[in-house]
């Protein structure tokens, strides 16, 4: 029997990105998501590691909460880091796409997560 899928995906932003797709309704994806072809994503448990390796800074970034449901056959469980299968959406992301935003400030240097997303 497959492995069940997760409800949520989460898409990790810095603050302009975040800016911008609320300016513009939409999300084509961060320069690596265009390079890729595809909008790259997490499940809850590996967002965390995600950020650690991708968005290092000072700056606070914006977890975006995502139905999986929502994206249909667009959204593919593809091999990635380590072995595991990721999530990554070949269509554009837009607003009503968003389920929660969570904001994640830094303390110390670390992003402080909630404790439950």
């Amino acid at each position: 029997m497959p492995e069940a899928r997760p409800e949520f995906i989460y898409k990790l932003l810095w603050p302009a990105q975040w800016a911008q797709m609320q300016a513009d309704g939409r999300f084509a994806g961060a320069p690596i998501d265009i390079a890729d072809g595809y909008v790259h994503a997490s499940t809850a448990v590996q967002v965390v590691e995600t950020a650690q390796k991708h968005f290092a800074g000072d700056e606070p970034l914006f977890m975006l909460r995502l139905r999986a449901a929502d994206f249909g056959d667009d959204l593919k469980w593809e091999v990635s880091r380590g072995g595991a299968e990721f999530p990554h959406y070949y269509g554009v992301l837009h607003m009503d796409h968003v389920e929660t935003v969570y904001p994640l400030e830094r303390r110390a240097g670390e992003l402080n997560f909630p404790p439950k997303y």
